[in-house]
């Protein structure tokens, strides 16, 4: 499930080579001190793994209410929402986070789910008066991770008026560019997004740094994220998935009306459970099973993992998986199977570490 281009991000850390002229500090790539830092205080990361799609035209409000799983008409300037865009099976082909401007709807999305996303949105659009493009000039730059997250990025822009609900977001200027403050979280805790042109992201990310935000790279955050039970499109979560196994129902809404998957979905909520889901697993043991290692119960398997990580809440591995429903309560006992041996394991509840940011 994991493609060329996430693999590549994820091994070139903070992808801070496009970042010129940045300096790292020296305990840079010290991925405890870096967790500690996003869950005490406050982190920064280069936001390269995100992309945005603009959403223009007068039609675009009704053209995406009809396509995306959440309701982007009630959204007014400055509110945000999560989503998702469905088959008709009502299986996943990406989730995304809406922010609504007065001249545009901005879509956030996995840059590796961006291409797929687009085109089958573009599928749909026969006599709407909608466009989908790249913003010009602008892309996701730096997002600010922990509780000291708005806190550091007040003082980095000397702007105290940030936002504070989830996807909520402001216009504001760094160094005489316009820059998009979005209050959001890449681990649904206390995060920050910003979003302008390319040329200020390194004042952008020393200013955070100066202001108390430590440098961390995607092995932190990805730690962060499999702790926090947040599922990555693309990684956790396909077109094979539906999204009610995902535990995703934050994208949906039940009262909106009629959008692609809907009946699917509604279908599968009236009956009141899935076949299979996402869940955690706890390894015993240290070793960190690959993607698509398969989970077994009394010598079948029942499930494979799609995302693991070392704990560094835990101390131990930990895994995002796909489990059969009769085998995904908490305390379950099965068994992953990696490349070297069969390793024993606990199913647990999702997030891992609910209680680790201080």
């Amino acid at each position: 499930m994991t493609d060329d281009l996430e693999r590549a991000l994820l091994a070139r850390g903070a992808v801070l080579e496009h970042f010129h002229g940045v300096r790292l500090p020296a305990h840079f790539g010290d991925v405890g001190r870096e967790w500690r830092a996003a869950s005490g205080g406050a982190g920064v990361y280069v936001a390269g793994f995100r992309s945005a799609i603009a959403a223009t035209g007068e039609d675009r409000v009704t053209f995406l209410q009809g396509m995306l799983s959440n309701d982007v008409k009630a959204l007014a300037a400055g509110q945000g929402t999560y989503a998702a865009f469905l088959t008709q099976q009502g299986k996943l082909v990406s989730d995304l986070r809406v922010y609504a401007e007065p001249d545009r709807l901005l879509l956030d999305v996995l840059a590796w789910r961006r291409a797929t996303l687009q085109e089958g949105l573009e599928k749909f659009i026969v006599a709407d008066d909608v466009e989908l493009t790249a913003p010009d000039g602008e892309e996701f730059l730096l997002g600010v991770e922990g509780p000291m997250a708005r806190a550091a990025t007040s003082e980095a822009l000397g702007n105290d008026a940030l936002p504070e609900a989830p996807y909520a977001h402001i216009r504001t200027e760094f160094e005489g560019a316009p820059l998009l403050v979005i209050a959001v979280s890449e681990i649904e805790r206390s995060g920050i997004l910003l979003c302008g042109p390319p040329r200020i992201a390194p004042a952008l990310f020393a200013a955070c740094v100066e202001a108390g935000a430590q440098p961390i790279g995607m092995q932190a955050l990805d730690t962060l994220r499999v702790e926090s039970g947040v599922p990555w499109a693309g990684v956790d979560m396909d077109d094979t998935t539906l999204i009610m196994e995902t535990g995703r129902t934050a994208a949906l809404s039940f009262t909106k009306g009629c959008y692609l998957g809907q009946e699917v979905v509604e279908r599968i909520a009236a009956r009141g459970h899935v076949n299979r889901q996402l869940t955690g697993v706890i390894l015993d043991g240290d070793a960190i099973p690959a993607a698509g290692a398969r989970l077994l119960a009394d010598g079948r398997e029942v499930g494979y993992v799609t995302s693991a990580v070392r704990s560094q809440a835990l101390e131990r591995p930990i895994a995002l998986a796909i489990v059969q429903s009769k085998h995904s309560s908490p305390g379950e006992r099965v068994v992953v199977q990696t490349d070297a041996d069969a390793v024993g394991a606990t199913v647990s509840a999702l997030p891992f570490a609910a209680d680790t940011e201080e």
